[in-house]
């Protein structure tokens, strides 16, 4: 680098200039613009600006010619590596604590701190549970442990991460409802439709006590439960959640979740999409008020019969741009249609108040279904040939559900032996609703664009996935209450992060190829030289550097690049 100056009538300007290789031609590149001889001369209480401006420029090539020099370390084949030294450490963590401190939580961590006059770092515990929650998943005891993985090493105890569980417990509304205002600041929030649905969570003991209650299991499992209610905006974004006790009904987990959203987030104005186990008459009542709304799926096998006749009729059906009314029944032979979901729909008045239903079809469904069916009737006959006394009592799902036991004869006396068949006539009920789906609104928009808004209801089911199967949620292993929340708050924040990673990186990658990139992202440290990468550069890591503004693909990071790096993550 060095010193270029630039005169006009009125002024000298002064300016660090290097040379630079652009397209194989050597040119000048202006560096930085130290300003003109005038201003500079007041700056610096009258001493001489050139000679300034060169020791400035000396500097700058020391500390260039410092960061770039090459970095030689000696190896001995004869010599043993220290004792329990640890050498090897994750970087994959501070693109997490990048977006964690954006999200204002060291923030938030600091009020709680201040509020209960705690002696111990909640957000060195709080970002620790988040950073091990998503790469690597464990109890909160081997958190601790596998925290010292990360570059920046723990500086908490075992017993004040229970400790600071309580207070997160404690604060668990404040936490929600800052992070979402937070998260308005770095991205925008699709909060005009928001998605809603209940999960639960299996203990690993047998006596129910606290919010730990025996219920229905979706995992089918004989343990104690607790509900997680789980409210996401219209981008997939977790926004708000809530734990409620393993015995509750489900359907009653929506309204106080939802009410606590329009106090704590100051939001009025949405749609409500669920499933139709969450779509009580009261659930769908409470949001006809305001400027709320609601679209949920309808059963069409238990509407009443004249809807039903009039969903399954095959006439009378449209598709979305075009005036012309389709027999579904006749679409069999034509494959343009493969892909296009027609539909129709009617306003109906039933609960003391008017929805409508909008019932779609179509042929690849209908393929589908039959598919998974035709694959049960399979298995339910090969059980029949070969294993029928494994036949017992199936759930409505189950492929032995397609087997018949009869146990009299055709004289209506009891068998010697009883006989197992195919139930065909079950087939044929269930291939009627085939290709057909529906769903119930009170909106008056088009109904292809309330068809999209329920399709993306598969967003929130993945977020209950990655929960349970990427951060292992579950089986959960604590038994106090207020620890239990606490657990599940950290997940929620965990799935957060990791969702405007996600947005961040385009969505062009899996949840399993990041967290898997994430945790490979190792570094072997030389001591007092910097950090070599040992993980493979490729289309995930350079994305991840160029999203975030920082590198560490370098064949060597320096230690002071490094801090500087750390330093970065946490603005």
């Amino acid at each position: 680098m060095r010193l270029k100056t630039s005169s006009s009538k009125n002024s000298t300007s002064l300016y660090v200039i290097k040379s630079v290789t652009i397209n194989a031609k050597r040119t000048s590149k202006i560096v930085e613009k130290l300003g003109t001889v005038t201003e500079l001369s007041k700056k610096l209480n009258g001493q001489d600006p050139f000679e300034w401006a060169r020791k400035h420029i000396e500097e700058l090539n020391s500390k260039e010619k410092e960061e770039s020099r090459e970095i030689i370390v000696k190896y001995s084949p004869a010599k043993q590596i220290k004792k329990d030294e640890q050498r090897s450490f994750n970087g994959g963590y501070l693109f997490l604590q990048k977006i964690y401190h954006e999200l204002g939580l060291e923030k938030i961590c600091n009020d709680i701190t201040s509020k209960y006059k705690t002696k111990f770092d909640l957000d060195a515990i709080l970002s620790r549970l988040i950073y091990g929650r998503i790469i690597y998943p464990a109890s909160k005891h081997a958190t601790c442990k596998l925290s010292e993985k990360f570059i920046e090493q723990p500086k908490f105890d075992l017993h004040q991460v229970y400790r600071a569980l309580e207070l997160i417990a404690k604060e668990t509304d404040l936490i929600q409802s800052s992070l979402y205002k937070n998260s308005l600041k770095i991205s925008k929030r699709n909060t005009g439709i928001l998605y809603y649905d209940c999960t639960n969570y299996f203990f690993e003991i047998e006596q129910e006590s606290g919010i730990k209650q025996y219920g229905y299991s979706k995992e089918h499992k004989p343990n104690p439960i607790v509900q997680m209610g789980l409210f996401m905006d219209g981008d997939g974004v977790p926004l708000a959640f809530n734990i409620t006790s393993g015995n509750t009904n489900e359907q009653k987990t929506l309204k106080p979740l939802e009410e606590k959203i329009l106090s704590d987030f100051a939001l009025s104005k949405f749609v409500v999409c669920t499933d139709a186990g969450l779509a009580s008459a009261d659930n769908r009542k409470f949001n006809t008020k305001g400027d709320r709304a609601f679209i949920t799926t309808q059963s069409i096998k238990k509407l009443k019969e004249h809807l039903k006749s009039w969903a399954l009729d095959p006439i009378d059906w449209h598709l979305s741009g075009d005036p012309k009314s389709y027999d579904i029944s006749k679409l069999e032979e034509e494959q343009k249609y493969m892909d296009r979901t027609f539909y129709k729909e009617r306003w109906m008045k039933e609960n003391g108040f008017e929805q409508k239903i909008v019932v779609t079809f179509s042929l690849k469904y209908k393929y589908y279904q039959r598919k998974i069916r035709n694959s049960q009737i399979g298995r339910a006959q090969n059980t029949l040939e070969t294993n029928p006394s494994k036949i017992k009592k199936s759930n409505p799902n189950d492929y032995k559900r397609f087997i018949n036991k009869t146990s009299c004869t055709n004289d209506g006396e009891i068998a010697e032996k009883s006989v197992y068949t195919i139930d065909i006539s079950l087939i044929e009920k269930e291939e009627a609703y085939d290709g057909f789906y529906a769903v119930c609104t009170n909106l008056e928009d088009d109904a292809s664009e309330i068809i999209k808004v329920n399709q993306r209801r598969w967003e929130i089911e993945e977020c209950f996935r990655i929960m349970k199967s990427e951060f292992k949620a579950r089986p959960v292993y604590l038994s106090n209450d207020d620890r239990i929340e606490a657990h599940f708050t950290t997940c929620f924040i965990s799935l957060i992060i990791y969702r405007l990673l996600e947005r961040k990186l385009n969505d062009q990658f899996t949840c399993a190829e990041i967290i898997a990139g994430l945790k490979e992202m190792n570094f072997l440290e030389i001591k007092g030289e910097g950090y070599i990468p040992t993980y493979t550069r490729d289309d995930f890591t350079d994305l991840l550097h160029e999203e975030f503004g920082f590198r560490t693909d370098f064949q060597i990071v320096p230690s002071s690049q490094m801090n500087k790096i750390i330093k970065q993550t946490k603005k």
